[in-house]
């Protein structure tokens, strides 16, 4: 195995550590011949559909058209807009306008068969989740806007027997299912990103561009590995083999942000991550960060992001509804 191969996996290794895909809703769909649902752009998270039976068309903002067959999973990364529909003239509702019937704490049932179908056109299980890649946030923007999964490619090895067992429970309806069914989203998912992020994120640029570079990514999978260390541009630059001048440009080039400075907005991106969603004390993300006192975490942190951590917690938690 290559040392930039090693390198590579211990990046997405670290990747995919980060990474939080928290489920807010989720629902099994069965539908009719015609059928058309519509669903809001939601930013800071994604959307998750398999399609177990049947066929569909999706169509995003800019009425690229995309045809579903049984057995596809597609991943909308950004939260965008885009609709669900039996066929490109369909026309479509809000998929909050139609009943749905609970399966658990966020699994529910909406059916759209006519009392004339006895049998489903289509059958699909489809998810919105909170979507936060922690101190990797920087590769977000980068993602393209619909990730489509073919079971079959060398990019998802072993995504097969998950997409099988996905059918098997949307069919059978066997006790439990539902939350098998969202974890089992969860997972595919990440499998998703993980494959785009091995096969060269599709050769994105920034932050990409500096995981892919021996010269920078050792200091980058250093920095995120010890965010809480007082980091130096000279030690970031031993940890590549290259001189303090030489790495200091190659970093702003390639990322657009001196090497201080990002390790700065890493940290602020982790404490965001570890304050609001893991629920960790002020002073613990503090610690955990290497400041010597919860006062100078709190000023950094709002030079960062514009507000104190505990405003930042509170406003969430408000939005949420908790």
């Amino acid at each position: 195995m290559s040392e930039h191969f090693a390198l590579s996996s211990d990046l997405i290794s670290e990747l995919l550590t980060g990474m939080r895909l928290r489920g807010v809703q989720y629902r099994r769909i069965q539908t009719g011949p015609s059928f058309g649902i519509s669903l809001n752009a939601k930013p800071g998270h994604a959307y998750f559909h398999y399609l177990a039976v049947g066929s569909a068309v999706l169509r995003t903002e800019d009425g690229v058209l995309h045809e579903l067959s049984a057995g596809n999973a597609v991943f909308l990364p950004q939260g965008a807009a885009h609709q669900l529909l039996s066929s490109a003239g369909e026309p479509t509702q809000d998929i909050s306008c139609f009943e749905s019937a609970p399966l658990g704490d966020t699994v529910s049932a909406v059916n759209l068969c006519p009392t004339t179908s006895a049998i489903p056109s289509a059958i699909l299980f489809y998810g919105c989740m909170q979507f936060d890649l922690g101190g990797m946030q920087g590769l977000g923007p980068l993602m393209p806007g619909l990730m489509a999964a073919d079971a079959t490619s060398d990019r998802y090895p072993g995504l097969m027997p998950i997409l099988a067992a996905m059918k098997g429970e949307i069919c059978s309806g066997r006790i439990g299912f539902a939350g098998i069914l969202a974890r089992l989203a969860d997972v595919v998912a990440a499998m998703i990103v993980r494959g785009w992020v091995e096969c060269g994120c599709d050769y994105a640029s920034g932050l990409v561009a500096a995981l892919r570079d021996p010269r920078l990514a050792r200091a980058i999978l250093a920095l995120h590995r010890h965010p809480g260390r007082n980091w130096t541009v000279s030690e970031l630059a031993e940890e590549c083999n290259s001189s303090r001048s030489v790495f200091a440009e190659r970093f702003q080039a390639t990322i657009g942000t001196p090497p201080l400075r990002y390790a700065t907005e890493l940290r602020m991106r982790l404490a965001s991550q570890w304050l609001i969603q893991d629920r960790l004390p002020i002073e613990t993300v503090a610690q955990n960060l290497g400041y010597t006192s919860q006062a100078a975490f709190s000023r950094a942190f709002k030079r960062i992001t514009g507000c104190p951590p505990g405003a930042s917690r509170g406003s969430l938690m408000k939005s949420l509804g908790r």
